[in-house]
């Protein structure tokens, strides 16, 4: 038997859809899916199955401009994601076309990505005619030489199936990278902070969005099965921790409530999730909180 295995990177601009698409390729929920630009903090990889190939995604941070510090240091993560990856898929929304940032990207691609081998997925095809659809698919392939494009819903799952075998198909002869039942090779406390800073964003849109972090600090294993975890949040601002308490405590303790369930499920067992938020006025500029997401701190000079 013929095994392959390889590392696919998914680009393209924030809120393209990126995440939907990696859970879908998974059959998991392993990186957090918002309605906010910038979740995706660290290059979470999921691991799917496929026929005899075991296709590693890399889902990297949305590629945009960079104005701070930690912003730089996604979008390097990002290129460093595509420069490393066996095949890239470039994800775009049908019914935006070709971008500014999209053409910004095709533009990195063509400079970093050299000898890459890259694929065009364009997601949401339910949002436009067929006919723009058409326009759009000779635009981009006349903007840039993808090897193959492929029409997706990630949300709906139109179209992934194909696009996944493809992926299969083409990565690299070679043994499996990682054991079969293994999803992400995050460790599960990363996972588990992602998960609370998603119900976070969730729960306060615009308020603050970027201004906070979630770490898990302690993780205890009980003799009765369950897990308990004690996570802090970081803000930058004493102010920040009053919306993040809310009304007598009501927004932290939605948000835990919420983040256990997910957990639960996630883990498939009882979780005890304890929650405290500390203000610390620079944790934007500490490296060990770049290292906890997963990013290096020098990419954001």
């Amino acid at each position: 038997m013929t095994t392959r295995a390889g590392f696919v990177a998914l680009i393209g601009e924030p809120n393209a859809g990126k995440s939907t698409l990696l859970n879908r390729m998974v059959g998991a929920k392993v990186s957090i899916v918002t309605h906010k630009v910038q979740t995706t903090r660290a290059r979470i990889r999921g691991v799917a199955l496929e026929g005899d190939s075991q296709i590693v995604f890399v889902d990297t941070p949305g590629l945009f401009r960079p104005r701070r510090r930690l912003d730089r240091a996604m979008v390097a993560a990002a290129w460093t994601g595509a420069a490393d990856a066996d095949l890239v898929v470039l994800l775009i929304e049908a019914h935006r076309g070709l971008t500014h940032g999209a053409q910004a990207i095709l533009d990195g691609l063509s400079e970093r990505a050299e000898g890459r081998r890259v694929a065009l997925a364009i997601n949401k095809i339910d949002r436009v005619k067929a006919e723009d659809l058409l326009a759009l698919t000779q635009k981009m392939n006349e903007a840039f030489p993808f090897e193959k494009t492929f029409l997706i819903s990630a949300e709906k799952g139109h179209g992934v199936d194909d696009l996944r075998m493809w992926l299969a198909q083409n990565l690299p002869e070679g043994p499996w990278l990682y054991p079969e039942d293994q999803i992400a090779d995050l460790p599960m406390r990363m996972i588990a902070a992602e998960m609370t800073r998603e119900k976070l964003t969730l729960r306060l849109h615009q308020e603050l969005p970027y201004q906070l972090t979630v770490e898990t600090e302690n993780w205890e294993e009980r003799k009765d099965g369950s897990a308990r975890i004690d996570q802090v949040i970081y803000v930058a601002r004493d102010g920040h921790k009053g919306i993040l308490l809310g009304k007598k405590g009501e927004t932290i303790k939605a948000v835990s409530q919420a983040a256990r369930a997910e957990l639960e499920e996630f883990l498939g067992r009882k979780v005890h999730l304890f929650l405290q938020v500390k203000v610390r006025p620079g944790w934007l500029d500490e490296a060990e909180r770049y290292s906890e997401m997963g990013l290096d701190f020098r990419d954001g000079n």
